[in-house]
């Protein structure tokens, strides 16, 4: 039963995998194609004000890959990739929360542990960190960078197990309906408390020491010593419309993940609300 499962997981998340990348491709990938070509212009604009100023300047790396290459074949093949080992994990969690969350048919609970993937493993770090096209972002920071979004992403499904048992710690007490508000208030004050506490990427000790302090690592206009600006900013718009993007290509990945596995599930569990019997009902029985 478990391997079946898993399976269907995993072809699920495949096939949501591909929806996403078709849809990343078609909205997505122009607007990675604009951030490339501002840092190539902002990186040729910098070299020759180094230039200028008598500095070594570094030469560009020639790509292993060509464009083409990395938005069709490598995008694709690494969206499909991921939502295959999404799908499987996503199953494995379900098998878990099967019969323990609740009277739920195997059809509901898979749209809502779908729901719960997206919210915890995406949503919720990208409130604290969204997600940034090339260009957006310091070569020195990436580790920082990254170390700080595995917290949140960590965090953010610790909290939604632990909102999930004080529901059901609740329910006996105050009802379903009051008992899953009392859960979902704990999570999100225990959440936006982290978030509180967390730094910012612009705030970073590697980026106030070179470029002061600063909401984001999104790039400032160049300037010569002058103070002239000799290349712009980062287009706020081309950063607000691919975080946009980003956001609904998880959003879909997930939502395809839930619609896809759920009507399998049912087809293989039936439409009946699974229970375990504790371990003390068992012993007895």
């Amino acid at each position: 039963m478990e391997k079946r499962i898993i399976l269907r997981g995993a072809l699920a998340g495949a096939a949501a995998g591909l929806v996403a990348f078709v849809f990343a491709r078609i909205f997505a990938e122009p607007l990675i194609q604009q951030a490339i070509d501002y840092e190539g212009g902002r990186g040729s604009a910098q070299a020759a004000l180094d230039r200028a100023a008598g500095l070594a300047t570094d030469d560009h790396e020639h790509e292993l890959f060509s464009r083409a290459v990395q938005g069709n074949l490598g995008i694709g093949l690494g969206m499909v990739l991921f939502g295959l080992a999404m799908g499987a994990l996503f199953a494995v969690a379900y098998m878990i929360c099967l019969g323990r969350v609740g009277n739920l048919r195997p059809r509901t609970l898979a749209l809502l542990l779908a729901g719960a993937g997206f919210l915890t493993l995406y949503f919720v770090p990208f409130l604290k960190y969204p997600a940034s096209p090339p260009a957006v972002g310091h070569e020195e920071t990436i580790g920082q960078r990254s170390a700080y979004y595995l917290i949140m992403v960590l965090a953010s499904v610790l909290f939604l197990i632990l909102a999930v048992i004080l529901g059901q710690r609740l329910k006996p007490r105050f009802g379903t309906w009051n008992a899953t508000l009392l859960a979902a208030a704990a999570f999100v004050v225990v959440t936006g408390v982290l978030m509180a506490l967390l730094p910012s990427f612009g705030e970073l000790s590697t980026n106030v020491a070179e470029y002061g302090k600063h909401a984001t690592e999104t790039p400032l206009p160049l300037r010569n010593e002058a103070g002239d600006i000799i290349y712009p900013g980062f287009d706020a718009d081309l950063l607000y419309d691919f975080r946009v993007y980003s956001l609904a290509a998880q959003g879909l990945l997930w939502a395809v993940i839930g619609l896809i596995f759920a009507p399998l599930a049912e087809r293989l569990l039936g439409n009946r609300p699974i229970r375990v019997e504790p371990a003390a009902e068992k012993a007895a029985a």
